[in-house]
């Protein structure tokens, strides 16, 4: 159908030019300036970047993993131990999987995240070798660092992250979409109301309740899965202490 908007069909020039309609800086029947058109390209592969570190915008998380070698660290991203087309932000989840002795049905575990250098900095032996239970991760540039603790053995486990799927900017302006559908409008009204104030021009109430609306439906489609709550052993009480039968119930 013409003028179907599809991820087939739509391009990072029909987005832009719809945007630049709709914020009022260009008219009906009018073609965007090289300039404008090149603007605005540049603000839009902005806006996909940021998106991409905001985990509710992503439609997919990846799960990948890697054998152990021994070694302290390992690296994520492109031409990493962990290859992947950019550097993750941050690990979403990890668990490790025991392959040696080998089994039909391999056993995996869960890591516990460390959050910071300083907490990582707070292990004693960090070169202990031993059963995984911890998983810190630098995110350095351009490659971040991973960190499992204790160390896992070669050859004996394969540790797996989850990390959020490529929001991939565009590379032309001809480039067609390769995500979801439901990206098409909410790239489309969030543009308009970044160009707007380029142009001189006022971001109307209209198109910011589009631009929102945009964001919930993607917040509904991926921002859904929201792991189960959780609290640290130390916090969890173990029962009340019944001194007539000496018991913990």
């Amino acid at each position: 159908m013409p003028g179907l908007l599809t991820t087939q069909t739509c391009t990072a020039y029909d987005i832009i030019k719809l945007a630049l309609k709709e914020c009022g800086a260009l008219g009906v029947g009018q073609t965007a300036l090289a300039e404008d058109a090149n603007d605005a390209f540049f603000k839009l592969n902005m806006m996909i970047a940021q998106w991409q570190r905001r985990r509710w915008l992503i439609y997919h998380l990846v799960n990948i993993g890697f054998l152990s070698t021994g070694a302290q660290s390992y690296t994520v991203g492109p031409g990493g131990n962990y290859n992947v087309s950019q550097r993750p932000a941050k690990i979403e989840s990890a668990f490790f999987r025991q392959i040696i002795p080998s089994s039909p049905n391999p056993i995996d575990y869960g890591l516990t995240m460390i959050d910071s250098w300083e907490d990582y900095s707070k292990i004693s032996l960090k070169f202990l070798n031993s059963f995984p239970q911890f998983l810190f991760y630098d995110p350095a540039y351009p490659l971040g660092n991973l960190y499992p603790w204790p160390i896992p053995f070669a050859n004996e486990y394969e540790v797996f992250i989850n990390i959020t799927d490529t929001l991939a900017q565009f590379t032309s302006l001809t480039q067609t979409f390769n995500i979801p559908g439901e990206y098409v409008a909410a790239m489309f009204y969030n543009l308009a109301k970044r160009l707007a104030p380029g142009y001189g021009l006022p971001v109307t109430q209209e198109l910011k309740d589009n631009a929102m609306e945009g964001l919930n439906v993607l917040k509904k489609a991926s921002g859904a899965q929201v792991p189960r709550l959780t609290q640290p052993s130390e916090l969890i009480r173990p029962g009340i202490y019944n001194p007539y039968s000496d018991q913990i119930r």
